[in-house]
């Protein structure tokens, strides 16, 4: 909005001009999410407590949990307030995949806030069947890929380490776009278990991914790191600022002891947003490094769940891998701040393979 309101004024007020930086626009992008996440996390904090909405924690967990339920949830709704109205104020509105960006935050946080909203009015940790929630997020994804497909977009695949190799999916495209959408939604849910495990690591993801949009939406820089150059999709950095300024706020309020969690609208929401991102700046499989924290929480399940069925046995003291190491005897700061740092560690990984091309 202020793109469209203050650029074209630059011919008579030259300082205008900046804002044509997409740099200038995402850096303040992540500063006005920041401060949105400040000045309403504390009020919603306090109606979430008015209203009683608190925290329930699965009776099989940890038992050392118990002691959160009740801790206001949903704060989930906070975040999709300040990344949304953050990217209406710098984005530039024109850019279609900036609109795609916002249906998946607010798309994924419908199914997440409901969900929620089953939750606590029963009064038990049991939301939507699985099975209804994978369908509706099936669903947002394919309207996603199916709007990307039918106006023409890229449907072949970048794979890292080699620029040569880049097969064509065709039809196919529709159910990539599906499993890494809701692949990375769920894992995001997934682990979100821990005080600030989740939006951590996200926020890393996020400002990593924010580096692909940039460079991705650069024809020069695109032509010299040999990646997929998508024209507009540099604005797509100004998205992920927000998602960045606005984890930031969020962390403030949810850092151990938690204050506040984001919930099912929080976390499915942030991670359809980021599986999008990746899937329209062409680098979705480096997902699985950059999310590689995520990636490990649903394989824990995914294996544990397997383990158990087919042998009777289980692989972990428990899934996700968080209460695996809660079990183990690590304290809870301790696996929170040692996730992150290997948070940081793949994303700087990831950043590297642009370069092993």
């Amino acid at each position: 909005m202020l793109y469209h309101l203050l650029y074209p004024l630059h011919e008579w007020f030259g300082p205008f001009n900046v804002f044509r930086y997409i740099t200038f626009r995402t850096i303040y992008a992540t500063i006005t999410a920041i401060f949105i996440s400040f000045a309403l996390m504390p009020w919603f904090i306090a109606k979430i407590k008015a209203w009683r909405i608190g925290q329930i924690i699965r009776e099989e967990g940890p038992q050392s949990h118990q002691v959160k339920s009740g801790t206001p949830t949903m704060g989930g709704v906070v975040i999709i307030a300040a990344v949304t109205i953050s990217t209406l104020l710098w984005a530039n509105l024109t850019n279609g995949y900036v609109w795609l960006a916002l249906f998946a935050l607010l798309a994924f946080g419908a199914i997440g806030l409901y969900d929620d909203w089953r939750k606590v009015s029963g009064r038990r940790n049991l939301g939507l069947t699985g099975r209804v929630k994978l369908l509706f997020q099936g669903l947002a994804a394919l309207a996603i890929g199916g709007h990307l497909y039918y106006h023409g977009f890229d449907t072949t695949l970048a794979v890292p380490f080699f620029k040569g190799f880049r097969p064509e999916l065709g039809v196919f495209y529709l159910a990539f776009v599906l499993l890494v959408i809701v692949g990375a939604s769920n894992a995001v849910n997934l682990t979100d278990g821990l005080d600030g495990l989740a939006i951590g690591p996200y926020i890393i993801s996020a400002a990593t991914y924010l580096l692909f949009a940039y460079l991705a939406g650069h024809a020069r820089l695109a032509a010299y790191l040999q990646i997929p150059y998508v024209p507009g999709a540099g604005e797509l950095a100004i998205f992920c600022g927000a998602l960045v300024g606005a984890g930031l706020g969020f962390l403030w309020y949810n850092a151990y002891p938690a204050e506040i969690f984001m919930g099912d609208v929080g976390a499915l929401s942030l991670g359809g947003a980021l599986g999008t991102v990746a899937v329209l700046v062409k680098q979705e499989i480096l997902l699985a490094i950059v999310g590689g924290v995520f990636v490990a929480e649903a394989l824990s399940v995914m294996l544990q769940v397997a383990s158990f069925r087919l042998t009777g046995r289980r692989i972990f003291k428990m899934a996700p891998l968080h209460h695996h190491f809660e079990l183990k005897g690590w304290p809870e700061p301790k696996v929170i701040v040692r996730f992150w740092i290997v948070s940081v560690i793949l994303g700087m990984a990831a950043i590297s393979t642009l370069k092993l091309r």
